[in-house]
């Protein structure tokens, strides 16, 4: 589902997502996706509000539980969100559909195996059934990834409206995290018209050093649903002759999973004019 996401708590009729509720979230989402805890400091620098409007902010929502703060008076995520994310992940109509297809996938290849959502220029996680080899991803559930390094954001970018697909290329920061990592968008919008004709896509140790996958995009756009099954191991064990005679049972999957998908959720609204902006009751549950 990789739509823009609609802005909310604007209040007062505000729709660019500054009011109340905007402003908490931009802080939580700061908090939340950095790699450390953050400082009093840090967050102001990455959200440009008034200190003021800030501590505000940081004190509901350490009082709410969302956030927590440290003896060295940083934040890091509260417990709370555990809550919040388990309901969320196990109440998943998605991931659910999916969920043999990716088992399927597992026991044929003894590989890692991904399903994951497009939110605008990112991969979100939602399910991953670990290999049984003893060298392991270190994708989790959850986490976000650049859609144009990896294969499945590449494969759910490849079934996109043309103008979404070039709205979202164009806002893409291309940080080199490997050799192999696009640094265009040309290189990127080229691989794309690839992907489009053969219907899967690789990872060729473009995000992580040494780490390959095989994809296929899953598109049900009346559902506003964009996003991709994948089988990942690491290069010196799956060579990309394997992962690309493993491609039609990929692709088998993820038609599978489209096909349930349209069966379950029922009818849905075409978005063709507007493109993955609008969200949708499925993608909600994510």
């Amino acid at each position: 589902m990789g739509m823009k996401r609609k802005k909310e708590g604007g209040m007062e009729g505000d729709s660019a997502g500054t009011g109340t509720l905007g402003k908490a979230m931009a802080v939580l989402e700061a908090v939340v996706t950095a790699e450390r805890p953050q400082r009093f400091t840090d967050i102001l620098q990455s959200v440009h509000q008034p200190r003021g409007t800030l501590h505000r902010l940081l004190g509901h929502l350490v009082e709410e539980g969302l956030l927590a703060q440290r003896p060295d008076l940083s934040y890091e995520p509260g417990i709370r969100l555990l809550k919040f994310a388990y309901r969320s992940w196990s109440g998943n109509r998605f991931r659910k559909v999916a969920a043999p297809y990716l088992l399927h996938l597992h026991q044929l290849t003894g590989e890692t195996v991904h399903l994951g959502v497009l939110r605008e220029a990112e991969i979100i996680y939602v399910d991953k059934v670990e290999s049984r080899q003893t060298v392991r991803m270190s994708s989790q559930i959850g986490k976000a990834s650049p859609a144009y390094c990896t294969g499945i954001g590449k494969a759910a970018l490849s079934v996109l409206p043309r103008s979404e697909l070039q709205r979202i290329s164009a806002g893409m920061a291309f940080h080199p995290f490997t050799a192999h990592t696009h640094r265009s968008k040309e290189s990127l919008l080229a691989e794309i018209e690839e992907i489009r004709h053969d219907g899967h896509a690789f990872d060729r140790e473009e995000h992580e050093a040494e780490i390959c996958c095989v994809a296929a995009p899953i598109s049900v756009p009346e559902h506003d649903l964009f996003g991709g099954i994948s089988v990942t191991g690491p290069s010196y064990r799956v060579s990309l002759q394997q992962l690309t005679a493993w491609a039609p049972d990929v692709r088998k999957a993820a038609a599978k999973i489209e096909e349930e998908v349209r069966v379950r959720f029922g009818p849905g609204r075409e978005t063709e004019a507007t493109g993955p902006r609008v969200m949708s009751d499925a993608q909600r549950s994510l």
